[in-house]
């Protein structure tokens, strides 16, 4: 009877609390059918250029490799490897087939190596004495694939943590009746919002410095730019979590609610940071993008690791991770609202 009465009152209990029966259901189906789109994409196809001297015979056989080829001239082909338009560049150097690949991400490295090989095994009888030189843009033909998923597991632990810790402390706060008694002062709501943003900052710029001098100095991860780029964008990841975090604990009513908000908006993240080509999704999947803060963050942190990319290259996602985290301490601001009105 006992027993009973137990499985009783935590079948009420899910009954009650219709977000976790929800989520319960809703939550690993919608992770699912994100990984179906992902996995289920196309075949990644390289973007290949050549230049006009390198043999017709050979650009006829490459066109029906697995690449998709473009004819450029030298410079323009530098340009647009430099802006990752284009995967590879094939030229003829004194008579020897040369590729320069833009080689920051090694799962395209072999596909264009593939299909530039498959191309050359069908030209054997004309080709079996030619030796292909093959340059790297960036990084190298030793480059690991931890080099290359390093910035983004970096941006994605600072991210995920960084927002789980923020959202379950404010929780605490306001669950706990000190944002009451704040509510109760004459503070304004920016004010309260703007303190506890600069309060936990604190602890969560420690925390980003560390992991990312710990992948860095430790894990020996690939570092071709500034560090001090590498700190910016991961304060900025951090203080997007936070704001973000400490928003979405304003609609949780404990602890376990708040850890439900990771599946919907912490894990989908994922896979649009860089982990998994976006070249491969539907195009309609790849525009949702645009509203994944660690998208951003992944993308600056991989232009300075991976290419050593300045200011320049990684304004834009700076500018945008900045307005993310405005765009939360406002709407952090209105939230206050349901407790207090001023």
């Amino acid at each position: 009877m006992r027993v009973r009465a137990i499985v009783i009152r935590i079948i009420r209990q899910f009954f009650r609390d219709k977000r976790t029966l929800g989520l319960m259901i809703v939550a690993p189906m919608f992770v699912l059918f994100l990984m179906n789109l992902v996995f289920n994409g196309e075949e990644y196809k390289p973007t290949i250029a050549v230049d006009k001297n390198v043999p017709e015979v050979v650009v006829e056989k490459l066109a029906k490799s697995d690449a998709d080829l473009k004819e450029l001239t030298k410079t323009t082909a530098r340009k647009q490897l430099e802006k990752q338009q284009i995967d590879a560049f094939m030229e003829m150097d004194e008579g020897t087939p040369k590729i320069t690949l833009e080689g920051s991400d090694p799962t395209v490295n072999k596909a264009v190596l593939m299909a530039v090989q498959k191309a050359f095994q069908e030209l054997a009888p004309q080709t079996q004495s030619l030796q292909l030189k093959t340059t790297y843009l960036h990084g190298s033909e030793d480059m690991a694939l931890f080099d290359n998923f390093g910035p983004v597991l970096i941006g994605f632990f600072v991210f995920f943590f960084v927002f789980l810790i923020a959202g379950v402390s404010f929780l605490r706060e306001r669950t706990g009746g000190t944002l009451e008694r704040l509510l109760a002062t004459p503070l304004k709501r920016w004010e309260i919002v703007v303190g506890y943003v600069i309060g936990f900052g604190i602890f969560t710029t420690f925390q980003a410095s560390l992991i990312s001098w710990f992948a860095i100095d430790i894990l020996d991860m690939m570092m071709e730019g500034s560090f001090f780029y590498v700190l910016l964008i991961t304060f900025l990841l951090a203080m997007t979590a936070l704001t973000l975090g400490t928003l979405l604990s304003a609609f949780a009513n404990n602890e376990l609610q708040m850890i439900q908000f990771i599946p919907l908006v912490v894990i989908p993240q994922v896979f649009f940071s860089g982990l998994f080509n976006l070249d491969t999704m539907a195009e309609w999947l790849r525009s949702l993008s645009v509203v994944m803060p660690l998208t951003y963050g992944a993308d600056a942190l991989r232009e300075i690791m991976i290419r050593g990319s300045g200011w320049q290259e990684i304004a834009q996602d700076v500018y945008v991770l900045l307005g993310f985290s405005v765009l939360f301490m406002v709407l952090n601001v209105v939230a206050l609202k349901k407790y207090r009105k001023l």
